[in-house]
């Protein structure tokens, strides 16, 4: 059998929701089904995540939040009209909507917050239930509460608990009809909902694939393959048809990590567990056979099959005479960003200075004075200052591994467009080498990497 997760764009409207289920019909080892909430139906429009999640901060802020739940009602309300779907599901999402925002949401905003804006894909699910059943189709809706989906209570960024994937296959492997599930949330032990960051719903499918033993997890969305780079970054990749037929599962991560927006990083892992192939599709053409992830793949040697490209990092660089030769240094400097929350995305070292690389929403501007305090009273640096606006582009390729030059040729290319690097460092695993570059550069840096690697080829 086989898991399908269908992304926003793919059940924004009528139209798209129809593609799915033609889709679904097509194959009857289709039997799980994992939906979105309603993605833009256009340049300009909203998703409806986006909607409830206005709805939640208008709440918490003492603000109107009746427009907001307009809109989203009115987004279902219009989609439910033109499958000729009975109103009763607009009434319980406006009823249910109503009634989680009437909470008290100051004990815990963000749990508030994950309760609201989990109704996108709760209600997009029942939808396509009944869509299908009005097609004729034995299709249920599944709610992830009594499935099984367990989640930690890190609402806003939940993970799976461990003993869920054998309440899943439990659950869902003896149900003989179509299986309807809404991704991107699942609960606490304590009855709560929680959500995986956003874009989890590719997580939801990647769990569920695992968990039921699955042939393939096929991942639709709005494109025909993943590209090797950004096309908002490079246009021509598309017109130039060089899409990736395959990659690895090392090779997805370290890109969908640093910037494509395509596939959930975090989405991999259950996938790799399971040793489950990925395949990535285009729900607007379903003919096409898209991107293949898997465990491993024949690779040409030196051969580059992606980049990716991320802004918003910001670095802490402290500086210390001597500072090898001071046992536990480093760990006291760790441990005083544990304490402020702050993951580590990386940290380059010399003898006496090192540079730790966060993203700058782990560590707002408000709050980075503090932290400087801190350092300064504890460690007694000889500077230690923050900066902001750093970009990061990835290079990523199997191939990488066994050839010399690489680097080289990524180093030349961004000398000749007058890109200055100010950061660079090569996963131990030798697939990926990552270069920091200024916001203002990263683009022409993509744009440049992209001629040196792909413009002058057309790969099958």
């Amino acid at each position: 059998m086989k898991v399908c997760k269908f992304g926003g764009s793919s059940v924004a409207d009528a139209t798209q929701i129809r593609k799915v289920i033609d889709i679904i019909l097509a194959d009857p080892e289709r039997r799980v089904v994992v939906v979105s909430a309603p993605g833009k139906r256009h340049k300009g429009d909203d998703k409806v995540t986006d909607l409830l999640i206005d709805c939640a901060v208008r709440k918490l802020e003492g603000g109107d939040a009746a427009p907001a739940i307009n809109r989203v009602v009115s987004r279902y309300e219009e989609i439910v009209n033109e499958l000729g779907l009975s109103g009763a599901i607009v009434d319980a999402l406006r009823a249910e909507l109503l009634r989680r925002l009437a909470r008290d949401g100051e004990r815990n905003r963000e749990q508030y917050t994950d309760a609201i804006k989990a109704l996108g894909e709760e209600f997009s699910a029942r939808l396509c239930a009944e869509a299908f059943q009005a097609r004729g189709v034995a299709a249920a809706y599944v709610d992830p509460r009594e499935a099984g989906m367990l989640l930690s209570e890190k609402f806003g960024a939940a993970q799976l608990l461990p003993e869920s994937y054998g309440l899943l296959e439990t659950n869902l492997a003896p149900r003989k009809e179509l299986v309807i599930f809404p991704g991107f949330f699942g609960y606490t032990k304590a009855g709560e909902v929680a959500t995986f960051s956003r874009g989890g719903s590719d997580i939801t499918g990647a769990i569920l694939a695992a968990a039921l033993h699955a042939e393939s997890y096929e991942n639709f969305t709005d494109v025909d393959a993943v590209y090797p780079v950004d096309p908002r970054m490079s246009p021509d990749v598309v017109k130039a048809g060089i899409g990736i037929r395959e990659m690895t599962y090392a090779e997805m991560r370290e890109l969908a990590y640093a910037g494509f927006a395509v596939f959930h990083d975090e989405a991999v892992l259950p996938a790799i567990r399971a040793n489950i192939p990925i395949n990535i599709r285009n729900t607007n053409h379903p003919e096409k056979p898209g991107t293949l992830v898997v465990p491993t793949r024949k690779t040409i040697p030196g051969r580059v099959n992606g980049i990716a490209s991320s802004r918003g990092f910001s670095t802490l660089f402290v500086e210390k005479w001597l500072m090898n030769k001071e046992v536990g240094f480093v760990a006291q400097l760790l441990q005083i960003l544990a304490d402020a929350g702050v993951p580590i995305e990386m940290m380059p070292a010399g003898v006496d200075s090192v540079t730790v690389v966060f993203r700058d929403e782990a560590l707002p501007e408000s709050r980075r004075q503090a932290v400087l305090d801190t350092i300064n009273e504890r460690l007694h640096p000889n500077t230690a200052s923050f900066s902001s606006g750093l970009a990061f582009i990835v290079v990523v390729g199997e191939g990488m591994r066994t050839a010399v030059g690489t680097c080289a040729r990524v180093v030349s290319a961004l000398a000749r467009a007058g890109v200055n690097l100010q950061m660079v460092n090569q996963g131990s695993s030798e697939i990926s080498i990552m270069f920091g570059v200024s916001d203002e550069e990263m683009q022409p840096a993509v744009q440049a990497l992209y001629e040196e690697f792909f413009s002058n080829e057309c790969r099958p």
